[in-house]
């Protein structure tokens, strides 16, 4: 069932990736100070969405899931040390 749904969602994103791509082919100058880009606009949206939802799920892992684990592993870790008795 999770196979399926992974493959539709996979040729939905490949659909919205090519009717980005192709709706919006015009070339645009990036410039980041160090280096100067030609890339389709299409691209570039693409290539920021990615970077963003990246960093997003990046910030949300360091600042959400793992002081979430250390808390789990402290709490853990004292009750297997704790004597029975």
């Amino acid at each position: 069932m999770y196979r399926v749904i992974f493959i539709i969602i996979a040729v939905l994103a490949i659909a919205l990736g090519l009717l980005i791509g192709t709706l919006n082919s015009e070339s645009v100058g990036l410039d980041l100070l160090w280096v100067q880009l030609q890339w389709p606009l299409g691209l570039l949206v693409l290539c920021i969405f990615a970077a963003g939802l990246l960093s997003g799920l990046l910030l949300a892992w360091v600042f959400g899931i793992m002081p979430l684990r250390v808390k789990l592993r402290k709490s853990t870790g004292k009750e297997s040390q704790r004597p029975d008795g």
